[in-house]
């Protein structure tokens, strides 16, 4: 059995035996099927923290010491695994570095399953698949709360750049571990040493490597969460945006045999993956965070084979082939061109931005568009304003109150009956403490761009009055504008507030046909989700079209093949 040398996280402690499952000696030679038997002599490392992992290992003979390391060389004993127990987390499902050190206590024989045989054996044995599936992700959520893997951050206080970083890796379900210089001498001196000032973080990967406020490409590919590689292959379907439209087209097309990439120039799960708690989701009785949601979704298509690329920007959609040989090209920002034969948009929206004076300089320095518990723990029993009538907005404001002194809730219209659901509206009337403010709009941002927000003014339309309050943090959910602008190159066509248009409104083909119901007026090219023009800015409405996109994308895929 597999022993703890230090407690596992308490809200796991009770799950210990899904987290550290041993096989049978039938389910030992039901995976033999999809691996190879492997030797290690004492001593030998089996996996390496921020190395290539080679895939899920079962112990067979001998035991294997499996510890954490952080990118400062501390090290934490995890467990001790023999006979019938497994070294592999959820990364493993995709190839990704190994987030432990595993070492031979002694000669070990293990079987060796690689990622894509893995997948293969997930789901051909589907009870002993979800037992293993359950403890690669339970696994993960322990590095993650444990804080003794990944990426160390450092730097003197909570900086711009520190809550980037964190925010980045949080939304990516990254586990990483924040020092402050402040009171660390050693993580002082190093920051130091690679010339960092007061708002800079200095992160140290796994493998030693260093970074001075890194964009989140550039960590990216440090902690191998981001390949390199050219992926010249043709895809079937390409999704732009891994929101819930987006993932849901990709666990549907790939569980359907289709070949599926997917990329996102941010995290996966939209902005969506940002509400603290989804409660009207079919299913779900009593909520779930749309992190939880959405991470769920993640290992669903890597479950079947979708390749994700995170983070990884879109810069333009080449379709000048679309009509000769059936490929459209998407040009990455960092220069690669992906080839696929069908192009699902689901890009989703961005954070729209109020005409406020002076609000890009204290953006990440009070001014935030979510509402994680990073920004929550900084409004611990001080007074916060949010801006926004709808159901995001009503979603942060009874999370926050778990944590602020005070809401102040500012709202454009009469109430709320017109832009939010009657629970979260039900809810806010019940919290005594948000404060809703109607018809009152945002005027001023005042303090430093340096130091960071310290006052916020408003306008009070039904009182007339002009109001001015010491804040130091403040969330904006107005809306959003549609992430099109890639688009451009291939006169996809939009309707007047930049959402795509199809189905009927897109107009003909090019050659005299409809387009499909979620099909735009380039044949191959669909849309889903909020991206998409007339669609219900709904979780459970985008997850509904990323299904259905599904068989529209098949029909295309048969035209296609036909005519070729």
């Amino acid at each position: 059995m597999s022993t703890m040398s230090s407690p596992i996280p308490a809200d796991l402690e009770s799950r210990r035996h899904q987290l550290f499952p041993e096989l049978t000696e039938a389910e030992i030679a039901r995976v033999g099927r999809f691996g190879s038997v492997r030797r290690y002599g004492r001593g030998e490392r089996l996996l390496t923290a921020g190395e290539p992992s080679p895939g899920m290992l079962v112990v067979l003979k001998g035991a294997v010491a499996i510890s954490q390391r952080d990118g400062l060389g501390h090290v934490v004993p995890v467990a001790r695994h023999t006979r019938g127990q497994f070294l592999a987390e959820v990364g493993q499902l995709s190839g990704l570095p190994a987030m432990v050190d595993a070492h031979a206590d002694e000669d070990v024989e293990a079987l060796l399953v690689p990622p894509a045989q893995l997948r293969a054996l997930i789901i051909a044995e589907a009870d002993l698949g979800e037992r293993i599936v359950r403890a690669l992700i339970l696994r993960r959520v322990g590095l993650i709360q444990s804080g003794a893997s990944g990426p160390v951050l450092i730097s003197e206080g909570e900086s711009v750049n520190l809550l980037r970083i964190q925010n980045f890796l949080r939304r990516n379900g990254h586990p990483h571990h924040a020092v402050d210089a402040a009171a660390d001498s050693e993580a002082a001196a190093l920051l130091r040493q690679y010339g960092g000032a007061t708002p800079d973080v200095l992160v140290v990967c796994p493998n030693g490597s260093t970074l001075l406020n890194p964009s989140e490409s550039t960590l990216a590919r440090c902690l191998g969460m981001l390949d390199s590689a050219d992926h010249d292959e043709l895809y079937d379907v390409a999704v732009v945006g891994a929101g819930p439209a987006g993932l849901a087209t990709a666990v549907y097309a790939a569980s359907e045999g289709l070949r599926v990439i997917v990329l996102d120039c941010r995290a996966f799960g939209g902005q969506a993956g940002a509400s603290a708690r989804i409660e009207n989701y079919l299913g779900f009785p009593t909520g779930i965070s749309g992190q939880a949601l959405a991470g769920r979704a993640f290992v669903q298509a890597q479950k079947f084979g979708a390749e994700i690329l995170i983070p990884a920007e879109v810069l333009s959609l080449d379709c000048s082939r679309a009509r000769t040989d059936g490929e459209i090209v998407l040009k990455l920002v960092d220069g690669r061109r992906l080839r696929s034969r069908t192009v699902v948009i689901a890009s989703g929206a961005r954070y729209r931005r109020p005409a406020v004076p002076g609000l890009s300089e204290f953006e990440g320095r009070g001014v935030w568009y979510w509402a994680s518990a990073i920004e929550a723990k900084m409004c611990e029993k001080s007074e916060v304003a949010l801006v926004g009538g709808g159901n995001s907005a009503g979603q942060a404001a009874v999370f926050l109150a778990g944590y602020a002194a005070k809401i102040l809730m500012l709202v454009r219209g009469p109430s709320l009956a017109a832009s939010m659901s009657r629970y979260l509206i039900d809810r806010i009337g019940a919290t005594p403490a948000i404060e809703l403010r109607p018809e009152t709009e945002l005027t001023q941002l005042h303090g430093d761009p340096v130091a960071g927000l310290s006052a916020v003014s408003w306008y009070d339309r039904r009182a007339g009055v002009a109001e001015q309050r010491s804040i130091r943090n403040v969330f904006l959910f107005v809306g959003a504008e549609p992430e099109t602008d890639w688009l451009i190159g291939c006169r996809i066509g939009l309707d007047a507030n930049g959402f795509v248009l199809t189905g009927r409104a897109a107009g003909g083909l090019a050659d005299g046909h409809e387009p499909a119901p979620l099909e735009s007026n380039l044949s191959g090219v669909f849309a889903v989700g909020d991206v998409r023009s007339g669609s219900v800015k709904r979780v459970g409405g985008a997850i509904g079209e990323g299904a259905a996109v599904v068989g529209m994308i098949h029909q295309r895929l048969a035209a296609t093949q036909a005519v070729i």
